[in-house]
């Protein structure tokens, strides 16, 4: 691998989503909504109040909610919130694994000069049990745990790419999700997404990803 090109232009880093995009996607969404969404109820908010969202942003909605009457109930309700969702990411990945080509892939951009970061809304203790060398791979890892507003939010994106030092016009975000084509957009990088979550070509087709790919090593085949 010599030259990676999207339109003309030589990336120079690639940002990657994590779960569904170097590590297969095995967390149970349906039932960390739910628990959360029960443990909300039991802060007397009723789910018909919130807006339909991921789920951080669910909790931080309910949250505010919450806030009305007290800031400590409000923090109770983030903790605990925050602390189901964590303990599930865990579960999940003490039983999962990395795609096969994963660390193929972040090794060969690397031998060619092109800088990696990973941003993920998982928490950095489930990242280092399923992946625990990936610093050695990757030259920025930035978990929620490490910004205060995570993806599609522009600062979870502008953080890795400031850690890489490279311009967003150079950079190619990659994930298996809309919402990490939406967040690439809105910082200026090239788009990809790959076909190894849940998500199908015509998802990432209305929100014009610049690329659609099977799976994040397809990369490689792009090179010049």
């Amino acid at each position: 691998m010599t030259i990676l090109k999207i339109n003309n232009t030589i990336i120079k880093a690639i940002v990657f989503d994590y779960n569904g995009t170097l590590a297969k996607l095995n967390i149970d969404f349906h039932k960390m909504r739910q628990s959360v969404l029960a443990l909300i109820a039991s802060y007397d908010v009723s789910p018909n109040d919130l807006p339909a969202d991921h789920i951080l942003e669910t909790i931080h909605h309910a949250a505010e909610i919450v806030r009305a009457d007290t800031d400590s109930k409000a923090d109770s309700l983030i903790i605990n919130a925050y602390e189901l969702i964590r303990q599930q990411e865990i579960a999940a990945a003490c039983q999962g694994e990395l795609f096969e080509q994963t660390r193929y892939l972040l090794s060969r951009l690397d031998a060619a000069g092109i800088a990696t970061a990973v941003i993920t809304r998982n928490c950095l203790a489930a990242i280092n049990i399923e992946f625990p060398d990936i610093s050695s791979y990757c030259r920025a890892v930035i978990c929620r745990d490490h910004v205060t507003q995570v993806k599609p939010h522009p600062e979870h994106l502008n953080k890795a790419l400031q850690m890489l030092g490279i311009k967003a016009a150079n950079s190619l975000m990659v994930g298996d999700h809309p919402l990490d084509i939406k967040t690439g957009k809105a910082v200026g990088t090239f788009t990809a997404g790959v076909l190894t979550g849940n998500s199908r070509k015509e998802d990432f087709r209305q929100v014009q990803a610049d690329l659609v790919l099977s799976c994040a090593a397809d990369l490689l085949d792009l090179a010049e």
